[in-house]
């Protein structure tokens, strides 16, 4: 897959069900199993919600952008401004049937670039799952390293999934990309 055959816009309200549908089938459930990045054996339930996309198109402070092969979105990235030279980079979705073609390199390209020049941003950073090493090991290879840092999982928080194991929590992974 080449950038020229996708492009790169920011989501509207008119995409919010077909986005859900996008990031439930990649994160949970057997339809996430057809990619490598999927959560399904960690947590049950739901990724998110339509109220929680919602918000965050909602938020000012917030963009999800979005990867658009022709009128079909084939990918998803959610990026936050945490604060002067700081954005958060999450929900980053590929369809399962396109994973390991290149799209995920596309958005994080491309949200490296829009945060530089739309919010000045010289770093970005993430938490995943500490028990996802392929997909840490994934953002290691593009350039983020791990910070150290480390965050309590949500355990009892239904918005984020029913927990298949209670050792779970977040790592935190930082990439400095000028600004």
């Amino acid at each position: 897959m080449t950038s020229e055959e996708m492009t790169i816009r920011a989501a509207q309200e008119q995409d919010i069900p077909t986005l859900h549908k996008l990031v439930e089938s990649a994160y949970r459930g057997d339809s996430a199993k057809r990619g490598w990045t999927h959560e399904a054996d960690l947590l049950g339930g739901q990724r998110t919600d339509l109220a929680a996309l919602q918000e965050m198109m909602a938020d000012v402070s917030q963009v999800i952008l979005l990867a658009m092969n022709g009128a079909a979105i084939a990918g998803c990235v959610q990026l936050m401004r945490v604060k002067d030279g700081l954005a958060y980079l999450g929900l980053l979705t590929v369809d399962p049937d396109r994973q390991a073609g290149g799209l995920g390199k596309i958005l994080l390209n491309a949200s490296e670039k829009y945060v530089a020049e739309n919010w000045q941003a010289n770093a970005i950073e993430m938490a995943v799952i500490r028990q996802r090493a392929d997909l840490i090991a994934y953002y290691e290879r593009r350039g983020y390293a791990q910070t150290g840092e480390k965050r309590p999982f949500p355990l009892d928080d239904p918005r984020y999934g029913l927990p298949k194991t209670q050792e779970l929590e977040f790592v935190v992974l930082r990439k400095e990309i000028g600004g």
